[in-house]
Parts: structure tokens; C-alpha cells; sequence
């Protein structure tokens, strides 16, 4: 799989994305570039019209590593809201990046640490702030 699937993100996320990115030294996350060039190829919408399927910054994803059939149950977050109960995700990791914009039933190759890709296939989305009408998380 070369493609990357089209991505969707809400107006409110990619600002605040943007302005987490501004924020860190450029040398201290290589994943930064992949980042931005996901940003940059996204279709950017007002939050009220993100497709409910769509995974946006603290929504709750039903995700599975094709590679090893593992299925995770994570949340979306900025990195200041990461905690140790392993159920939430910085978009500043390689999968957080891989999963934002995706939708329920798209699959991704992203690189791993250490080299090598992992494919990730969007299963559920079971919480997303936008569907839930709660636009200012």
C-alpha cells in the first residue's frame, strides 16, 4: 500500500496542532516532518461539518497493527494530556500521527521507530468530540 488514504481534520484541530508544532524545538522530535506534511495534505473543515466517522484530537479509536493482528483502544490527545493508564496517544507518536484524520475502515502505512512500516486499519470510532458536539476540548 503506497497511498495514503484522504485525511479530514477539523479547522480547530490543525490550529492547535500548528501552534503545538511552533512550540517545539525542531530538533527535538523527527517525527515533527511527518506531521506537518500530514497536515498539509489534509482537507481542513469547520468542526461542525467533520464526517462522525472521522478520527479528530480526543477521539476514542478501535485500531488493529495488520503486521501482528494486536487491536488497541486508544485515545487521540495532545502530548500535555498523556498519563500513565496507556489508554491515550500523543499525536506526536508515530501512530497517533498515522491515525488523526483517518476514517473508520481506512488502512495507513506509517514508519516505526526504529525503521520498517506498521499498517493500521481504523476498526471503530467509538468516541469523537465533534459528534458528541463538544467543538472547544
Amino acid at each position: 500500500m503506497n497511498t495514503r488514504p484522504e485525511i479530514t481534520i477539523s479547522s480547530l484541530d490543525a490550529d492547535r496542532i500548528y501552534n503545538l508544532i511552533e512550540a517545539l524545538p525542531k530538533s527535538s522530535l523527527a517525527g515533527v516532518a511527518g506531521l506537518e506534511l500530514e497536515l498539509a495534505r489534509a482537507n481542513v473543515v469547520a468542526p461542525d461539518v467533520i464526517p462522525p466517522a472521522i478520527v479528530t484530537m480526543n477521539s476514542t479509536v478501535k485500531f488493529v497493527i495488520e503486521s501482528t493482528k494486536e487491536e488497541f483502544e486508544l485515545t487521540l490527545v495532545y502530548p500535555k494530556d498523556v498519563d500513565s493508564n496507556g489508554k491515550k496517544i500523543s499525536i506526536l507518536a508515530p501512530v497517533g500521527q498515522a491515525l488523526l484524520g483517518l476514517a473508520q475502515g481506512d488502512e495507513i502505512e506509517w514508519p516505526k521507530p526504529g525503521g520498517g512500516l506498521l499498517r493500521v486499519k481504523i476498526t471503530q470510532v467509538i468516541y469523537q468530540p465533534e459528534r458528541a458536539g463538544e467543538f472547544r476540548l
